[in-house]
């Protein structure tokens, strides 16, 4: 099946914990480059576009000969930003949520997070992407996302905080795939272009506003995300932390 994917990346300038966050360098390209670049290296996609609300970040994308998007300052979420560009292109069926914050995403992964609109008769409203939880250190670290999941592989439920409660050990090694259907959340994303549509237009929900994650949306209203396996965890820069954590990993040749 040949299915048209548009894959486009928030990059917001007024970021609370980083301004400017998209711009900063990492190694010798800026993060939003480094992004680019991994995504126009997927196969799948039909079309890269960096959205954002800010001059200089688009400046930075034409430098690089990337395409760029400006979008309205007033997004509340970066999956909004994605659905006004998505609205400009109708001719896209499937649409990706390539995280700007995410510079060491790997071509494969993007691959593995779009396989069932490539393989699937009937598309999946929405996918994301999630790796084995590293169950020793991970399953009641708060800075870590974890996903449950049904037999069919749909989320069950997404939370910072330990799910599902253990009575007994975890079973499994520290590193192993567990042997409940929890895993470690990585913040990639694709939508059925109508769908992307109607998440957008959906009221905001107890459990996303308590959790302060917006694919919970989904579920409580009713809809559901299939979860793709990718083998391992990427580095995601947040803070101005993560950004000297990932640039000693590189000097020292680990990235």
């Amino acid at each position: 099946m040949s299915i048209e994917m548009l894959a486009v990346i928030p990059a917001r300038y007024q970021s609370q914990r980083f301004p400017g966050k998209p711009l900063v360098k990492i190694g010798n390209r800026t993060m939003v480059q480094r992004v680019y670049e991994a995504a126009k290296s997927c196969s799948a996609f039909s079309r890269v576009i960096v959205a954002t609300e800010s001059e200089k970040i688009a400046e930075c994308v034409r430098g690089f000969g990337g395409e760029v998007a400006l979008t309205s300052d007033q997004h509340k979420t970066g999956t909004d930003r994605i659905a006004e560009v998505a609205a400009r292109h109708p001719e896209y069926a499937v649409v990706v949520n390539v995280q700007g914050d995410q510079p060491f995403v790997k071509a494969h992964m993007l691959s593995q997070l779009v396989e069932p609109y490539l393989s699937e008769s009937v598309l999946p409203d929405m996918t994301t992407l999630a790796c084995p939880l590293d169950l020793a250190n991970d399953l009641d670290n708060p800075n870590v996302a974890k996903v449950i999941c049904d037999r069919y592989n749909n989320a069950l439920y997404f939370s910072r905080s330990l799910i599902p409660y253990f009575r007994q050990p975890p079973a499994a090694a520290p590193t192993a795939a567990p042997t409940v259907p929890v895993y470690h959340h990585l913040g990639l994303y694709a939508f059925r272009a109508d769908f992307l549509a109607t998440y957008t237009s959906l009221e905001a929900t107890p459990l996303e506003q308590c959790e302060s994650l917006e694919q919970l949306r989904v579920l409580e209203h009713g809809y559901r995300i299939r979860v793709c396996q990718t083998e391992t965890a990427i580095i995601e820069i947040n803070t101005p932390e993560d950004l000297t954590h990932a640039q000693t990993l590189i000097a020292e040749g680990k990235l």
